[in-house]
């Protein structure tokens, strides 16, 4: 059990509310296993905890790096069908869609497992391929993502607020009001808001950034801890004021 800090100024734990629990999970990254592992964690859990209403939360990176990317998209959709569940973009989802609508980036999404990601849709890229190659592969890749994928993507959101927590993919701008975060700073920002000592509005849960374990502050916990290279993908479950990380 994971204990939340108290500050210099005595300020109080985050919570939720009575009868929430939530179950947060940050870059998967095309590791639909450790997707899978994890779903059977929170089916066990899930029969224990009566009537209280749970929610998944999904903090992006789903693609590139990992073996199966679009097997995760799948889980995913599929598992939002049966529970209530948020999903989140991340910076790679982003990407993803910037390729989409230029295939020259696609020698900068090498660089972010991108290849993972196009042979995860049963295409074959060459490890240098030309401008021509670039662009035939983006075409088929847009015809490749299912119907069902793409309205996922397309409904993917920037945060989520439950009780005095804040969720969101790689975190927040110090000095600016969470109202008023700008797309590119959560979903890209690391150093500025990694090393702030703000006291933000809410709790901020975050990923983007792999850590070897959870990495708990008073305003904030990082949740990615890099499954793609590690195989450890982390489960955190809040309730009230009390923080389970796996």
């Amino acid at each position: 059990m994971l204990g939340l800090p108290r500050s210099n100024g005595g300020i109080r734990k985050p919570g939720l509310p009575d009868g929430f629990r939530i179950y947060a999970i940050s870059d998967i990254h095309g590791c639909a296993d450790l997707l899978r592992q994890m779903f059977s964690v929170i089916d066990r859990d899930l029969a224990t905890i009566g009537s209280r209403r749970a929610i998944h939360v999904f903090l992006g990176d789903y693609i590139d790096r990992g073996p199966e990317s679009r097997q995760t998209i799948d889980l995913l959709i599929d598992r939002g069908q049966k529970h209530e569940s948020v999903f989140l973009k991340g910076n790679h989802e982003a990407f993803l869609f910037d390729v989409l609508k230029n295939p020259s980036q696609l020698q900068d999404w090498k660089q972010f497992g991108g290849l993972q990601t196009l042979t995860s849709y049963g295409l074959r890229p060459s490890l240098n391929p030309d401008a021509e190659e670039q662009l035939e592969l983006i075409q088929q890749l847009a015809q490749a993502i299912p119907p069902r994928q793409r309205q996922f993507f397309n409904n993917l959101r920037l945060r989520f607020v439950c009780g005095d927590f804040f969720f969101v993919h790689a975190g927040v701008k110090p000095g600016v009001a969470l109202s008023r975060q700008q797309e590119q700073d959560l979903l890209w920002i690391r150093e500025e808001f990694l090393t702030s000592e703000e006291h933000f509005a809410k709790y901020i849960v975050h990923g983007h950034t792999p850590v070897r374990e959870p990495d708990i502050r008073f305003n904030r916990i990082n949740i990615d801890t890099g499954a793609y290279a590690t195989g450890n993908l982390t489960l955190l479950t809040i309730q009230r004021d009390r923080l389970l990380a796996l």
